[in-house]
Order: C-alpha cells, then structure tokens, then sequence
C-alpha cells in the first residue's frame, strides 16, 4: 500500500472515530496513531489532512448536502461520510493532488470500507462537485500540500 493511501485510510478511520464520537479531542490523534501502527511518512500525510478537514468540516458537509441528491448527511453512513469529507477537503484544500486522484482513491477506500454501492454513491457525488471546480481535473496545481500543523511527537 502506497503512503499516501494508508495516510488516507487512517485519516477516515479518525475521522470516523471522531464522526461517532464528537467528544473526543485532536489530541486523541497521537493515541490512534499507536493503536493503528502509522508509518512515518503516512502520519505526516495524515497530520496534513486530518485538522484540515475538521477545521472545513462545516462547509464539506454543505457541499454533500447540495451534490447528494434525495440523502440527507445524517443517513449517509458515517464511513461514507467521512470518505466524501475527506476526499472534498483534498479537491479544495491539496492543490498538489489532482482531483481525479482523490476522487479514485475516495472510490477504493469506499469499496473496501463500505458497502457494494458505496464506490458509485462516492463517485457520484464528488464528481458532481469536481465538475464545479476552478482547476483541471487532471492535474496537480504544482503547489505543495499543506503542511501539517500538527506536531510530531
């Protein structure tokens, strides 16, 4: 598996987690970092993308309520949810990934997360919202991820 793949995976775990227990705090992070045996380079990933997505979580989930025709966010299955919100976040907020990118790796996680129909529900939606972007599909904005703001311990 890819560093960046197990870096997403990880990320939707927490952020499933976190979806089902809003409770619990970031500084929760470094204790599922040692349960799930993260790799160095896959926690800097995830570091990157984990406070982004929460701190864009508000409009994420506007943007899947307005592209998730007949569903409301709260019957979308919370690991479906979290794969959109994360995938979503990387459209917006990782001009070095091309959206076509987050959009397949969305699609692979969901079927290997989630449901038979998960893949084509995920697809769907971000598709819909990939067509909205102001940036080529295809090809990465030649900017660096966001560094992580999260602090290795």
């Amino acid at each position: 598996m890819g560093v960046r793949r197990e870096g997403r995976e990880a990320a939707i775990q927490f952020l499933y987690q976190r979806d089902l227990n809003p409770t619990s705090e970031l500084a929760d992070l470094q204790v599922f970092y040692k349960m799930r045996g993260l790799s160095p380079a896959a926690r800097r990933f995830t570091d990157a993308l984990i406070p982004g997505v929460l701190a864009t979580q508000n409009a994420i989930d506007a943007l899947i309520k307005e592209h998730a025709e007949n569903y409301e966010l709260h019957r979308i299955s919370a690991v479906d949810r979290n794969i959109l919100r994360l995938a979503i976040y990387e459209m917006l907020h990782c001009p070095g990934v091309p959206p076509v990118v987050s959009i397949n790796e969305a699609i692979e996680i969901a079927k290997k997360y989630s449901t038979d129909e998960s893949g084509k529900f995920v697809n769907g939606v971000l598709d819909r919202i990939r067509l909205k972007l102001a940036r080529p599909a295809r090809e990465a904005a030649g900017i660096e991820p966001p560094k992580s703001p999260i602090e290795n311990s």
